[in-house]
């Protein structure tokens, strides 16, 4: 009797629907109403104003015309950009600046990184001074090279002036052909102490016995590091640089506060030219459509993150 009852006490109970995550959902039901609040939140702060955004991307908003009129245009907002050639100029300095940026950076900070491993006297200290242009604020950085680069009273072309390497004082971000480079070395400049700092965590990582051995058998240094020290290096690398490459996508306030995307768009990527269309012509409907395919480019970024997270995971479980 009292299995028969167990029975139908277990066909009144309300069984999983779906599987893989509804399934695991449904499992754990009453676990998210203690999260409840914060997904409250997230809906409200994140998930309505990028649906707005999108939403706004289908819209004509000149600037003499209210939000509430704007008017209906489809896909036209995306036409214009993919058939205008400001995004393609656009385009390719924030490749320039986000590969740029993000590689010499994070060989800098390697380099950094191999070399502060070692004991030496001082190795404290210079730790200490390599991070300051990372905890600089990023607003007080860009002032501060905006007058190094200031081509009547800047440091760097006084320098040169004095020692006769040059008859004038160059004008790095005045001048459309250096005006990028100039500011991709600003960032490289605040960039790599975080490379850095991430490199020399997974440095610790590596076994000391396996590089005594490699040396033993006659490895030289960069046999050492080649076989032994990178691959250990390889997952703490692939993060660094998908952040590295997340933060330069993102990254307004150097390239913003020193040139404003001049001179003629040369320095101009594509979160500063989104600022500017929308705040500075008011271009709603043109700046919503510029955004969603950064955020659809940016969700790329992140998926191949989550993916090299789940992988260290993988690994580290199974050893």
């Amino acid at each position: 009797m009292t299995i028969l009852t167990d029975k139908a006490e277990v066909r009144r109970r309300p069984q999983p629907v779906g599987s893989g995550v509804l399934r695991k959902i449904w499992e754990h039901r009453a676990d998210y109403a203690y999260v409840l609040p914060a997904i409250v939140v997230m809906l409200i702060v994140i998930a309505y104003p990028i649906y707005y955004t999108i939403d706004l991307s289908f819209f004509n908003t000149p600037p003499g015309l209210q939000l509430r009129d704007k008017i209906f245009v489809g896909f036209d907002n995306y036409t214009s950009i993919l058939t205008s050639p400001v995004f393609w100029k656009v385009t390719s300095n924030t490749l320039i600046w986000t590969v740029g940026s993000t590689f010499i950076a994070f060989v800098l900070g390697l380099g950094c990184a191999l070399a502060l491993h070692n004991d030496f006297v001082g190795r404290g200290l210079l730790r200490a001074i390599l991070i300051i242009p990372w905890v600089i604020s990023a607003v007080a950085a860009s002032y501060i090279w905006k007058w190094i680069y200031h081509s009547d009273f800047g440091i760097i072309g006084a320098v040169l002036v004095g020692f006769g390497l040059a008859d004038r004082p160059p004008n790095f971000i005045d001048s459309v052909s250096t005006v990028l480079p100039s500011l991709i070395v600003v960032n490289i400049w605040r960039e790599f102490p975080f490379a850095m700092i991430m490199l020399m965590a997974g440095l610790q990582t590596v076994p000391d016995q396996l590089l005594r051995a490699a040396k033993v058998d006659g490895a030289n240094a960069w046999q050492r590091f080649w076989h032994v020290t990178f691959p250990h290096l390889r997952n703490v690398s692939t993060v660094t640089v998908l952040l590295l490459a997340v933060a330069n996508f993102n990254s307004f306030i150097i390239p913003w506060i020193m040139t404003g995307g001049g001179p003629s768009n040369a320095s101009h990527i594509w979160i500063t030219h989104i600022y500017e269309l929308a705040f500075g012509r008011q271009r709603w409907g043109v700046a919503s459509a510029y955004s969603v395919l950064l955020f659809l480019t940016l969700m790329s970024l992140g998926y191949f993150y989550v993916r090299a997270l789940s992988s260290n995971e993988r690994k580290d479980g199974s050893a």
